[in-house]
Parts: C-alpha cells; sequence; structure tokens
C-alpha cells in the first residue's frame, strides 16, 4: 500500500501542515516520518488502528510530547508548543474521548475552569452561567448549569466537553471519538455543530472508528499504519473497503461482510444455559427476558437506555432483582454477587473496560490472571509458573501485542486492552460469557479478530450473550437476537429474521408486528 500522492487541499496555504515528525519511547519508534495537513475550515478525519500512532501525533502536536524531528507549521508559523495549555493559547483545543473534567464542580464552572469571567478579581457567577447556558442552546442541550457536572450522564458530559472546548474559539478543534457515548439524536447534534464551525472557518481533526460517521461529515482523511502516514485524500475518493484495506495493510476478499463475524458458526446442540425470565428491576426492567444455549451467540439489542446493561449485570450478580427468575443449566439460580457467577461458570467484559475492567497500573500478567487467581494459589501462594504458562499460552492464542508480560497494561492499545479482559474470562474456563460492547472504541483490525474469536468460542460450545449497539454486528454475528424496549424484551428473532429492519421495528415501535398493525390500523381509519 503507497500513501496518495493526489490531495486536493482547500485554496491557501494548510492552517497545519505537520511533516516528517519522529518520535520514539525507549528506543521504540512510534511515529516514523509521519505526516499530517488540514486546510482552513476543513472537517479532517485521522484515523488508523489502535498502536497506528494517531495519540502520539495529537500529543506531540499539542505539547504533550515533545517530538524527536519533522516540522510543524500552524497558521503560516513554525510552532512547537510546550504544553497542551499553550496549544489552546494558541488555537488549538483537544476534546479527549474520555471526558477530562470535574464531577464536583457546576456545569458552568467547568466550561470555563481556569478562564472565569472575573471583575475585581471576583468570580461573575450570573455572567459565567448565562455564558454557559448559551453555549449549550447552541449545542441543542438544556440544563441546570449551576448543578455538579457529575449529576449527568456520560453523553451529557460529552456535550459540556464540546462547549468547552467552543468557548475557546479555537481555530482548530481535534475530536477524539467524540460520539462514543452519545445517541443517534445526540450524535446529528453533534455534526450540525461541526458544520457550523466549518462554515465559520473552522478546522476539525476527526478520530473515530465508526466509518459511517467519517463519510458523514469529513472532507478529508489521513490513514496511519505503524507510526506512518499510508495514505492521504479526499473521503471521496476512497471506498469503506479500500479505506480497511489502507488501514490494515493487506486486502480484504469479500465486501460483503462488514464484520468478522461469520454467519453460522456455533455448535448449539440444544442444552440450555441460561434462561433470564420477566426480570423487573425499579423503572429500568419492566420484563426482560432472554435465553441462551451451548454453542450460540446471542445478541441484546436496543436503543440507550433499553436495559441492556442492567438486564446484563442481574445476570451475572452484580445487581439483584426485583422480580423474575434466572435458570442456569436448567436450575434456578440464587446469584448474590459477581463471585457466585463465577463459581457458577459466568464471565462478564463490561462495557467500561478503563472503569470496570482493567486494573492500570497492574501488568498483562497481573490483569490476565486476576480473577484466576484463588486458583492458582495455595496457602496463600501463587503457582507463578502455572501462571506464566496460561499468560504465555492466551497471549499466543489471542494475538496480544504486547512487548512483555509484565508490561503495564495501560501501556496497550484498546483492542488489546479488550483481549486481555477476553482472556481473563477464557482462563476460567467458562460455560456462559457475557460480554457488553466488546468492540466499542477499538480499530476496525482488532474488531475483525475479537468478533472472529467470538465466533469460535461459540463453535466451541461455549454460550456468549453480547450486547452491541451497532447492527451489523448483530446480524452477522447472532444466532438470535433479543430486542428490548423501554426496559421490556419486545420481540426475539433467529437466523434470516436477523435483519436491519426487523431491528430498527422492534426497538422504535415495540415489535416489526406492531409496525405493520399500525399502519394497517391507520390506513383503515383514514388516519
Amino acid at each position: 500500500m503507497t500513501a496518495s500522492t493526489s490531495v486536493s487541499l482547500p485554496p491557501g496555504p494548510p492552517l497545519l501542515d505537520m511533516q516528517g515528525i519522529q518520535k520514539a519511547f525507549a528506543g521504540v519508534r512510534a511515529l516514523d516520518n509521519a505526516s499530517l495537513s488540514v486546510g482552513t475550515g476543513e472537517v479532517h478525519a485521522l484515523i488508523g488502528q489502535n498502536g497506528a500512532g494517531k495519540s502520539t501525533l495529537i500529543k506531540v502536536l499539542t505539547g504533550a510530547y515533545r517530538r524527536d524531528g519533522g516540522t510543524i507549521t500552524f497558521a503560516e508559523e513554525s510552532v512547537e508548543f510546550a504544553s497542551p495549555l499553550a496549544a489552546q493559547q494558541g488555537g488549538i483545543a483537544t476534546i479527549y474521548q474520555e471526558v477530562n473534567l470535574v464531577p464536583l464542580r457546576t456545569v458552568a464552572e467547568n466550561i470555563f475552569l481556569g478562564r472565569e469571567p472575573k471583575k475585581w478579581g471576583l468570580i461573575q457567577w450570573r455572567s459565567m452561567n448565562a455564558q454557559a447556558v448559551r453555549l449549550l442552546s447552541e449545542l441543542g442541550i438544556s440544563i441546570d448549569v449551576t448543578q455538579p457536572l457529575g449529576v449527568y450522564s456520560t453523553a451529557v458530559q460529552q456535550m459540556v466537553a464540546l462547549a468547552r472546548a467552543a468557548s475557546i474559539r479555537a481555530r482548530l478543534l481535534i475530536m477524539d471519538e467524540p460520539t462514543s457515548s452519545l445517541n443517534e439524536r445526540e450524535v446529528a447534534t453533534l455534526f450540525d455543530v461541526i458544520r457550523g464551525l466549518k462554515s465559520r472557518g473552522v478546522s476539525v481533526i476527526f478520530v473515530s472508528h465508526r466509518l459511517d460517521e467519517l463519510y458523514a461529515v469529513c472532507d478529508r482523511i489521513t490513514v496511519m499504519r505503524d507510526g506512518r502516514t499510508v495514505y492521504a485524500g479526499d473521503m471521496a475518493d476512497i471506498t469503506r473497503l479500500q479505506l480497511v484495506e489502507q488501514m490494515l495493510g493487506r486486502s480484504v476478499r469479500s465486501e460483503g461482510a462488514q464484520t468478522g463475524f461469520v454467519r453460522g458458526q456455533g455448535s448449539g446442540n440444544g442444552t440450555m444455559l441460561l434462561s433470564a425470565q420477566n426480570i423487573v428491576r425499579g423503572t429500568r426492567l419492566q420484563g426482560a427476558s432472554v435465553e441462551v444455549g451451548a454453542g450460540e451467540v446471542v445478541g441484546l439489542a436496543g436503543l440507550l437506555g433499553s436495559g441492556r446493561s442492567e438486564l446484563a449485570r442481574i445476570i451475572f450478580g452484580a445487581d439483584q432483582p426485583d422480580s423474575g427468575s434466572v435458570q442456569l443449566g436448567g436450575h434456578s439460580a440464587a446469584l448474590r454477587s459477581p463471585a457466585d457467577a463465577i463459581r457458577a461458570g459466568l464471565g462478564f467484559c463490561s462495557e467500561d473496560r478503563k472503569a470496570e475492567g482493567i486494573v492500570p497500573e497492574l501488568s498483562v500478567r497481573e490483569n490476565l490472571t486476576l480473577a484466576l487467581l484463588p486458583r492458582l494459589a495455595r496457602a496463600g501462594v501463587v503457582d507463578t509458573a502455572r501462571q506464566a504458562e496460561i499468560v504465555d499460552q492466551f497471549i499466543a492464542r489471542l494475538g496480544i501485542k504486547t512487548s512483555d508480560p509484565e508490561q503495564p497494561i495501560r501501556e496497550l492499545s484498546g483492542g488489546n486492552q479488550q483481549k486481555v479482559l477476553l482472556a481473563r474470562w477464557l482462563a476460567m474456563n467458562p460455560r456462559l460469557l457475557i460480554l457488553d460492547e466488546p468492540t466499542r472504541g477499538i480499530d476496525v483490525g482488532a474488531k475483525a479478530e475479537i468478533q472472529h474469536l467470538i465466533g469460535e468460542l461459540a463453535a466451541g460450545g461455549l454460550g456468549v450473550l453480547m450486547i452491541s449497539s451497532e447492527l451489523e454486528e448483530l446480524i452477522e454475528g447472532c444466532h438470535r437476537v433479543s430486542v428490548l424496549r423501554d426496559g421490556k424484551t419486545v420481540v426475539q428473532l433467529s437466523g434470516e429474521q436477523i435483519s436491519e429492519a426487523q431491528l430498527l421495528h422492534a426497538m422504535a415501535q415495540g415489535s416489526a408486528q406492531d409496525s405493520v398493525d399500525t399502519a394497517l390500523t391507520a390506513a383503515g381509519t383514514g388516519a
């Protein structure tokens, strides 16, 4: 694969031009002659697999890292920002995937943190709150800006971070996975905001793993692989298949499959591993049900707030239902804690791997064997030889890219962190594995590998309950799908019934048949 040389930039010199950027850590080259050019008033996609060098390139630009070589020109001036604050003061604002704000401070305080409007040394609270309300209203958000930020959802916090960046009046806005916590309506609002920024001459670097988003909002694209820029060109000049090929560095044989799943994988033998029926908990679950057999991948679909994660937590014993029943292997199961669930043969990869999965300061070895330690210890002493053997086995089996089992897991890419979490549970030899958004926020290559692994596990007889917001994953990867709406299971689909139309109807209307009945009723009454 060679880098594109046919790149149409907006008229005039680029706002940002990075050329020949070099950066190494402890002798390992993270950036190797990388480049990035962004025109004034353009939305520019920056993509690549985890570990490709995207984050490092952004940190070099914003002063978090000092480059080893190369040049950076911003607004026709050679620059080398000493810190992210210096970059912000120079006209570059960054919104990171993990919201980096202060939950105990008010919304308004977070927007103007360090830049509070003052008079005679005193903060002008009324003015600050009014400005915060105005900035959020431009984003379609109406909330009490005097409340602590922590009382609001992650999606709202993400929009507050955007409002903070907009308040800086930056010439270049860097957005790192800005839609990861937003629902469809909020994503549409964000894209409207981005287009508004573009119309005012503001440039945007848009980092996302969601290809549809790139084609919806971006003008040009830069692809990185192994620390190098391998492609730069117009979005209109590259197909999705070609884009994936550039990211992976190899040809994809067929455009038919959109994921790494292969329909039909699995070895269902009729053994029912899990049956959760009519689960009720508060207002979040109002009659949710799901069943998983041996060798099956069963999907849980639904819009944000439909109760998918809440149902998974109850199955795993993290929360207790108000009513309903859970059976494992045909027998009633009283799982009072995750420890009970683990003893019963369940594993659970939660949605937020950073907050609820990995222990950042521990090594790959320690994270991988965390759940297995009680089985590896005798009289309180861990069998380190057996531990090392298991770690080496799963690093090889899952293709975990790490320099050494003792490397801190926080230094791994998101996809490799997710593989370590999968290995943690596979080492327990579970009967049923619950996966909550197993491929969220990881690159296309790692996503395909994990999807293929899930199919292989099912083929080996493991039961998998998979929550996913990506319809393609559910359609191509699941034998059956249970759709939740407002905390209730509204339809269960299997085989060829699993289609985009059926899933969308069920999520929006309650069931595919409901929508037909509604249409017929409306036609009959002349409505």
